[in-house]
């Protein structure tokens, strides 16, 4: 950031467009680059004495240039400036010395000076003369000085080392008032310049009699310092003359030498009895730090005879000002994946004060911000990212930049400084679980909303900004399920059938908009839930040739089975058997069998009567729906009147071993599929709870459970695609088992998601809440 200082010098007084320096050669710019790069120079004072030409990147003179002006007699004079370009930002400082030229001559505040001289004064006396002051510097302001020739004054030089020695006039011989009372001299003040030039002042010399002594200082140059937060009022110093005449002659008045500047008669005053000089005035280092003041003690003669001494003030500075800060480049907002040592801003620190109390150190605060401050030149300072950055954790940061002088008391200056971090897209789209399942009733209307997903992404704008889509690459769903890009929605695009479809696992992807985009996927898994939409099928076909019994018969005598399946599943495929209301009440049927028996013993006597059975076959669901079954049953006597083709049931045995036989064999085969899908799911369940045990199970309308039939009852085969499994058993099966997939029994309905309870039918069947 910083760079080495280049130097130039000019002269004052240089016309516009006189060449300084080749400033864009010397910083190592190429010329086509400083256009691009913003090139621009700043003066730390705000005026334009310089300008650069961004096309042959020449420094040259652009206004008039005072030095006498711009810094009085400081023997150093300089102009600074501060040059910046971009793309890098890089700040270089030039210092362009103002050089001095003899472009002033010496200059007397008076043009007449009065000096009166008694006549007794003695061969050789002094009298000290108006000095002439020059505004340059150097041996251009070196003054000599010469008198206008004559017989009685000779011009001698005191302190001739001091930087403005006094001319005296020396008496050469004794004066005759007589003779001639009035001299006319000219002093001339020379300057050590080239050309030479030069100041006049006209001497007029009153020669008086009597009073022939002048007050002496009992110090030619008195010596002082002073602080510069002395109040008014304070005693800087008592002069004290003295003068060996008598009477009147020997009082003293003391008074400031006319010609002082009125910054000195407004900054102290005089008791011209007493000699004490007082501060009238406030001081300031920073303005004045030195204060030469002549003064005069002059007698009450007839004719006044004066006395001179020289008053040098030293001010001391005290840290009365604070540190000022000036920001030179701010670069905001800051990116998050800004490398460390990336610079944010770049700030000037100045002090007028000098010393310690000038020396001014830069701190930030908190300190356990990811930023920190560099030395760059100087008091420049760059604040730069000292850590990752991480928008998501922090978007805004507040830096306190404090500047504090090490004076006594120390003083500070505090800049508060705002950095936004910008956005980069660096976090993906995240559900808040990685699956749901969801579950929903089949038939539902095309178009139905099922479900809705929803991503979050920390970023901000168009990094946030998610859209959803269904990953297809395992299966296809595009028929089946869609989903809203925007909202999340899930919606079924047609009804869906539980007999044809019993789940739906497919991914949800979520991306945002940014450059490049990231993505998140979460599964679903939809469970279509059955509904009682199937009537129950006999599927035994009853011959229309009714069924011989010979009698008689003992009681609970087994004379058919009525045979049906449901295509539901769960409660809806759990088939009951009842009698129509007016048949005959010599029969009954198993309540969950289907078998047709007698409920009393039956005679001889009740032999040639015919009987017409109507079965009704009902299923569980809500509401249940039914299908019928008619048997035909004729009683005979003797087993002689028995046509031969006639179908005679075996007594006390099935009408069919073979068949009895398969059907154990196939009740005990189902059985064990069953066990072992049983304890499929139940192992499916727990590593789903045992892996996800924050994972929501999701309802669509209504709840779903897993049920288990009670031991009464018989088998009912309901899913065609052969995921529930179900059999139909004899009259000697009567410890059955159901295994139902997912589904929606009796249940307590209600609208959370698990709070739902299994509920079990009794030994009769029925269910209880």
């Amino acid at each position: 950031m910083g760079s080495g200082q280049l130097h130039y010098s000019v002269p004052e007084e240089s016309q516009h467009g006189t060449f300084v320096g080749r400033i864009a050669q010397d910083l190592g710019l190429e010329m086509d680059e400083l256009v691009p790069r913003m090139f621009r120079m700043e003066s730390a004072d705000h005026r334009n004495y310089f300008e650069v030409n961004v096309q042959n990147g020449i420094l040259f003179v652009n206004s008039r240039i005072d030095r006498e002006e711009l810094c009085g007699k400081s023997s150093l004079c300089a102009v600074h400036l501060e040059v910046i370009v971009d793309k890098p930002l890089r700040v270089f400082h030039v210092e362009v010395e103002i050089k001095d030229i003899n472009d002033n001559a010496p200059t007397f505040s008076v043009n007449i000076v009065n000096l009166f001289i008694s006549e007794s004064t003695a061969y050789g006396s002094r009298f000290s003369l108006e000095s002439a002051s020059d505004a340059d510097i150097g041996k251009n302001a070196l003054i000599a000085y010469r008198i206008s020739s004559n017989e009685y004054f000779a011009l001698d030089t005191q302190d001739k080392q001091a930087k403005s020695p006094l001319p005296e006039l020396v008496l050469k011989r004794t004066l005759d008032r007589e003779d001639i009372s009035l001299h006319h001299l000219l002093l001339t003040a020379t300057d050590g310049g080239q050309p030479e030039l030069t100041g006049t002042i006209q001497l007029v010399i009153t020669v008086l009699d009597v009073n022939d002594n002048r007050p002496v200082f009992n110090q030619s140059v008195y010596e002082v310092s002073l602080l510069e937060s002395s109040a008014v009022g304070t005693l800087v110093v008592k002069l004290e003359a003295t003068d060996i005449d008598e009477g009147i002659n020997k009082e003293i008045t003391y008074r400031f030498k006319t010609s002082l500047p009125t910054t000195i008669q407004t900054m102290f005053e005089i008791d011209e009895n007493t000699g004490e000089i007082r501060l009238k005035g406030k001081l300031d280092f920073e303005e004045v730090n030195l204060y030469e003041i002549q003064i005069q003690a002059i007698d009450k003669g007839h004719a006044p005879m004066e006395g001179d001494c020289k008053l040098l003030i030293e001010v001391l500075d005290v840290n009365d000002n604070s540190p000022e800060m000036s920001l030179k480049s701010l670069s905001v907002p800051v990116a998050e994946d800004s490398p460390p040592g990336t610079v944010v801003a770049l700030i000037s620190i100045s002090d007028r004060d000098s010393g310690a109390n000038g020396q001014v150190s830069c701190s930030v605060t908190p300190s356990h911000l990811p930023f920190k401050l560099l030395s760059t030149f100087k008091n420049y300072y760059s604040l730069v990212v000292a850590e990752p950055l991480d928008r998501e954790r922090e978007a805004e940061y507040k830096l306190v930049v404090t500047a504090q002088d090490q004076g006594t008391p120390s003083l500070s200056t505090s800049s508060t400084l705002v950095v936004p971090i910008g956005d980069m897209n660096d976090n993906a789209p995240a559900f808040p679980q990685s699956s749901y399942t969801v579950f929903v009733k089949e038939n539902n209307p095309p178009g139905a909303h099922i479900f809705t997903v929803s991503a979050s992404d920390p970023d901000v704008a168009e990094n946030s900004l998610i859209s959803y889509w269904l990953d297809e690459k395992l299966w296809p769903l595009s028929s089946y399920i869609s989903v809203h890009s925007e909202s999340g929605k899930l919606y079924a695009l047609q009804p869906l059938d539980y007999e044809e479809v019993k789940l739906l696992e497919f991914q949800v992807r979520a991306k945002d908009a940014g450059l490049p985009s990231l993505c998140g996927n979460v599964t679903v898994q939809v469970f279509v839930v059955d509904e009682n939409d199937n009537v129950p099928a006999v599927t035994v076909p009853v011959e229309e040739a009714p069924t011989l019994l010979v009698v008689p018969l003992t009681a609970g005598h087994v004379v058919g089975k009525i045979r049906a399946l449901d295509a539901d599943s769960g409660y809806n495929a759990w088939l009951r058997y009842e009698m129509h209301e007016g048949s005959s009440r010599l029969w009954r049927v198993g309540l969950y069998s289907g078998e047709i028996s007698t409920t009393r013993a039956l005679e001889e006597a009740e032999g040639s009567s015919s009987h017409s059975l109507l079965v009704v076959v009902k299923d569980h669901g809500k509401p249940a729906l039914s299908a019928t079954a008619t048997l035909s049953i004729s009683l005979v006597a003797s087993v002689q009147a028995l046509p031969a083709d006639a179908r005679l049931p075996r007594r006390g045995g099935s009408p069919n071993p073979l068949a009895d036989n398969m059907n154990i064999y196939l009740i005990i085969a189902i059985c064990a599929v069953s066990s072992l899908f049983l304890l499929a799911i139940i192992a499916y369940m727990a590593l789903r709870c045992h892996c996800q045990p924050k994972e929501a199970m999701v309802y669509g309308p209504g709840t779903a459970t897993l049920v288990c039939a009670s031991e009464v009852g018989s088998w009912s085969y309901s899913n065609r695609h052969s995921h529930i499994l179900g059999m139909t058993g004899d009259s000697n099966a009567k410890s059955d088992l159901m295994v139902f997939s997912p589904n929606i029994p009796v249940f307590a309905e209600t609208a959370q998601v698990g709070n739902t309870k299994e509920l079990v039918p009794d030994s009769s069947g029925q269910v209880s809440l």
